[in-house]
């Protein structure tokens, strides 16, 4: 863009569209104005707003759905608990990437992760007496955060920055120790900041949630995502880290929407503990007449909102599953190219003055990956958003993931090529001499 959006302009894009504190807004609200105001420029933005797949979907799960289609499996309903294939490749998967072995009954399908972590909170939610409460470790993506308000369940959230090793025991056990936190959600790699637990940090969660009773919560959407070492290897170390060598209190969300890039078919799972699986509730068994945490968990919870999943999208979430598993497909070196974006983008953004929010793992620096998150001097969020959006960057504030630093989330998806990577130090340049005048 040749020149800088005037002031005057984004505030009647802001008045149309009912935003009063632009720092508040969702990211379809952030991409919606940007690409409003991109509009009236008649030039490109710099889009690091959406969390989409930059890479193409895997062409065996394409090929495999495709076959499921011609076979007719669309005539049929799916079995809700997941068709036999999907559970077992599922299984192989998970022991030989994350090294945790889990009995196949206790994987189930779902549309997205965004439909496993939400009948997740529903269920964790009216297990006991009391235990009613959400507990998020922040930032985070900011759809699971909403989506306790919109089932109208208690949720709380605290922002991890200060609060590493030894200080999450502290800042947890503060929590869990009243008595009435049902389950603890986090991303790992963290959307945004794409910091890592440690396997100090895992176990401590782990451990306090067996002392309290607390379900864990594990999403990992950006599987085997943490570039500084090598996971790609299936059944060797090192494995993707877990709490799930530290507690049977936990349910790992897994999604093909990152690590495949089939993000359009909403194909999923959640792996339930076994020890979870089986355990029974005698809320459950007077709220609903099945005591068994699975048993509810598919026959009433997810039976009732979707009745299934895509019948096709399973067989070609379990065929790349196979295929991953079997040495035919290195899904982590497709995966590496995000790494490779993030590199060359944050080095464009701190040489036009930008440095990292969240920018360690104890003494390690993050890795690069799909997200990262940076700021600009003493700039607040809105004051931030507005310089960036004026001067044709779209992205979305850290407040609005449960972060309580000031910055934007960036996402390396939609930087595919030269042109891609010119055109945002353009932007940055132009925004330095908009906030610097």
């Amino acid at each position: 863009m040749q020149e800088i959006v005037s002031e005057e302009k984004l505030r009647a894009r802001l008045r149309e569209m009912g935003i009063d504190d632009i720092s508040r807004t969702t990211i379809r609200q952030c991409s919606m104005l940007g690409s409003s105001l991109e509009a009236d420029s008649g030039e490109p933005f710099s889009h690091l707003e959406f969390g989409v797949p930059g890479i193409p979907a895997c062409r065996i799960g394409i090929e495999a759905q495709k076959k499921a289609l011609d076979s007719g499996v669309p005539s049929s309903y799916p079995s809700v608990q997941g068709i036999p294939e999907l559970k077992t490749n599922a299984a192989r998967f998970i022991k030989a990437f994350i090294d945790i072995d889990i009995d196949p009954k206790g994987i189930v399908p779902t549309v997205g992760s965004m439909q496993g972590s939400m009948t997740c909170i529903l269920e964790c939610s009216q297990l006991q007496k009391g235990k009613d409460t959400i507990l998020y470790i922040c930032p985070g993506f900011s759809a699971h955060g909403r989506q306790p308000d919109l089932l109208g369940i208690k949720n709380i959230f605290f922002d991890i920055y200060e609060y590493r090793a030894e200080r999450l025991r502290d800042k947890l056990e503060s929590y869990f120790s009243q008595g009435n936190i049902a389950a603890i959600l986090y991303s790992n790699p963290n959307n945004p900041a794409w910091i890592c637990l440690t396997e100090e940090e895992l176990q401590i969660i782990g451990e306090l949630a067996t002392k309290y009773d607390v379900v864990v919560l594990e999403d990992m959407a950006y599987l085997c995502m943490d570039f500084r070492k090598d996971l790609s290897v299936p059944f060797e170390p090192p494995f993707q880290s877990t709490v799930a060598r530290y507690t049977d209190n936990y349910i790992i969300l897994l999604s093909g929407s990152k690590i495949f890039s089939y993000a359009g078919e909403r194909i999923a799972i959640a792996a339930i503990s076994d020890k979870l699986y089986r355990r029974e509730y005698p809320l459950l068994k007077e709220k609903w007449g099945i005591a068994r945490f699975g048993d509810n968990f598919i026959l009433n919870y997810l039976y009732v909102n979707t009745s299934g999943v895509s019948h096709s999208a399973q067989y070609a979430l379990s065929a790349m599953f196979e295929a991953s598993v079997d040495g035919r497909y290195d899904f982590v070196k497709e995966l590496r190219n995000y790494g490779l974006r993030a590199h060359r983008s944050r080095h464009i953004f701190e040489a036009n003055g930008f440095h990292l929010v969240y920018d360690k793992d104890m003494e390690q620096t993050i890795s690069d990956g799909f997200f990262y998150t940076v700021t600009y001097k003493n700039l607040n969020n809105s004051e931030l958003l507005e310089a960036l959006l004026r001067c044709g960057i779209i992205a979305i504030p850290l407040n609005t993931t449960g972060s309580g630093q000031c910055g934007i989330r960036v996402c390396v998806s939609r930087l595919l090529s030269d042109e891609d990577f010119e055109l945002l130090d353009r932007h940055l340049k132009m925004f330095v001499q908009l906030v610097e005048k």
